[in-house]
């Protein structure tokens, strides 16, 4: 599973750098699950700026869903097609917050 994982990442990443949407920001898919069955896929991807950015992207991935999974059933051989589902990747902000955190407790342990 984790084969199928990453090469599903690797077309999806590829695909999503060649889409043409306006309301698609700089994206990074961070992973992807696929279900034991095979059926389904979370795509987890996490994007540079703001919340109104936010809601932009996912809302052209969501509208580029089928293309991209059409593209996926081209180029990666499996039972089934997996449907898309696109998922926000909030650990990388989960990340910043916790590094942001830390200097601040490390700044207030040299003042101190």
């Amino acid at each position: 599973m984790r084969r199928v994982n990453e090469s599903l990442r690797e077309v999806i990443a590829g695909e999503l750098t060649r889409l043409k949407d306006p309301g698609l920001g700089f994206v990074t898919v961070t992973g992807v699950v696929v279900s034991p069955d095979l059926r389904a896929a979370r795509v987890y991807y996490s994007v540079l700026g703001d919340d109104a950015e936010k809601q932009s992207t996912q809302s052209a991935l969501e509208r580029a869903a089928p293309r991209v999974q059409g593209v996926v059933g081209r180029e990666v051989r499996l039972k089934y097609n997996p449907r898309l589902v696109f998922v926000f990747d909030e650990s990388i902000e989960e990340g910043l917050r916790m590094e942001r955190l830390l200097q601040e407790i490390a700044e207030t342990d040299d003042g101190a």
